[in-house]
């Protein structure tokens, strides 16, 4: 185990588990940092298999972790694994949210509304159930971090309309929490990642025609303007851990990006 910067407290990870492939998914990496931090982990995830997976690692590594299956589309479900993590260990020092899609989209007048209506749902409405049932805890406990995954696509050109305006509003979703609820004790801060290696971003792309892993990897790395920068989950979640822990004590509202300079480029 790595030191213990979490030590005693509990981590609420929503979108802990992920679908196969060779890398390590955003929302696993951090919740296994948390455990190897010394949290008790909460993985929730919509797959439970996926979720039990990576509670699994985390046993296998000498952390604590239970997996929960919830669907941040459906209030009860976030409710419910809210209350689930109290039930299980008493507590939320830690709200991780980390859910997202991006399907179905593109220019604005090439969205169709169900499929506008579904990012917005997951991506946007998900981490706000999630905070909604959390932030009373975390007020009562006078204590706690939300950490809420966002994206470079809000400060860049991009071409995926519903999903640019999702991250956008988590941007202000963690802002709002971060003044509000500061007099409480809790902090709010959001990340966002840029091209970063993980199954969701690699798997499908190296499924089409003519394209290779090798060769789908070069072209992200092309894309970042920092020297021989490959990005792992882990870059994230390393991210993620500072945030949660006392090291960032006087740190909340803040916007912190991990793309390796690529959303510093212009044309």
């Amino acid at each position: 185990m790595s030191e213990q910067r979490l030590a005693g407290r509990v981590a609420l990870v929503f979108g802990g588990g992920q679908i196969p492939g060779q890398d390590t998914g955003n929302g696993r990496a951090a919740a296994q940092l948390y455990a190897r931090s010394g949290a008790r982990v909460v993985v929730v995830d919509r797959n439970i298999d996926g979720a039990q997976e990576t509670a699994t690692i985390i046993a296998g590594e000498g952390g604590q972790a239970v997996a929960v299956r919830a669907d941040v589309s459906v209030e009860s479900e976030v409710e419910a694994a809210v209350m689930a993590c109290v039930q299980t260990y008493g507590r939320v020092d830690v709200l991780h949210n980390n859910v997202g899609i991006n399907a179905g989209d593109g220019l604005l007048t090439d969205v169709q509304t169900a499929a506008f209506d579904q990012m917005m749902s997951v991506n946007l409405r998900g981490m706000y159930l999630a905070c909604r049932y959390t932030l009373p805890l975390m007020c009562a406990q006078e204590k706690g971090v939300i950490i809420n995954i966002a994206s470079t696509a809000p400060i860049m050109s991009y071409p995926f309309a519903a999903y640019q305006m999702s991250k956008s509003g988590v941007l202000m979703l963690t802002k709002h929490v971060a003044i509000n609820y500061a007099p409480f004790g809790v902090r709010a801060n959001a990340l966002l990642p840029g091209l970063i290696n993980t199954p969701m971003a690699i798997e499908h792309q190296t499924n089409r025609p003519g394209a290779s892993r090798e060769s789908v990897l070069a072209a992200r790395q092309a894309l970042t303007p920092l020297k021989n920068a490959t990005a792992t989950a882990f870059d994230v979640a390393k991210a993620a851990l500072f945030l949660a822990s006392d090291d960032a004590q006087f740190i909340t509202g803040a916007e912190l990006v991990i793309d390796g300079g690529q959303s510093l480029r212009a044309g």
